[in-house]
């Protein structure tokens, strides 16, 4: 159990830190608007986006691995993305809520997408988030699970460790010493 929890904990923080650079990417090379720290605490690291990766990994793996065809066209793809995109959505809409009430405002404003829904979420990034999903759980999560599952446990346990204590220390930072 102890394994699991530690193999997830770092699926969780290799996210996280995908997730900071691909919204520093889209800031800085992307919309060209310079560099800022997308993060909600000071590392560089998103959590909402290694909570949202553990959502998927937990409630989509299953379906991935299933057959489901519609006549001769299997349609499991297609309902793995979808599960993607609502799955996101919902993270990120409750995740601007959470951000919201901690520190006054969320990290982002989709009012200049069409069918967005108090600048919280929208469809276009909802797609992309579907799009990002498909790679991550067809493509990474698997080379991620590889990587991981070559750690002796004793390796394992202590990069854990480490990354915990960071994790805390910056979150102790954020909202109590910086806040």
């Amino acid at each position: 159990m102890l394994k699991k929890t530690s193999q997830y904990f770092l699926y969780f923080i290799m996210y996280s830190v995908i997730g900071w650079l691909y919204e520093v990417f889209l800031e800085v090379v992307v919309y060209r608007w310079g560099f800022s720290n997308r993060g909600v605490l000071f590392g560089p690291y998103c959590v909402i986006y290694g909570v949202g990766a553990l959502l998927l990994i937990f409630s989509l793996q299953k379906l991935q691995k299933k057959k489901i065809y519609l006549g001769k066209l299997c349609i499991t793809p297609i309902l793995v993305f979808l599960g993607i995109v609502i799955i996101t959505t919902v993270v990120e809409l409750i995740g601007s809520y959470i951000m919201e009430m901690i520190t006054g405002s969320w990290l982002w404003d989709y009012n200049r997408f069409a069918f967005n829904f108090e600048g919280r979420i929208a469809l276009n990034p909802s797609i992309r988030f579907g799009i990002g999903g498909m790679i991550f759980l067809y493509v990474l999560q698997p080379m991620f699970e590889k990587i991981v599952k070559k750690l002796s446990n004793k390796s394992l346990f202590i990069t854990t460790i480490i990354l915990a204590v960071i994790i805390v220390i910056d979150s102790i930072y954020t909202f109590f010493i910086k806040g």
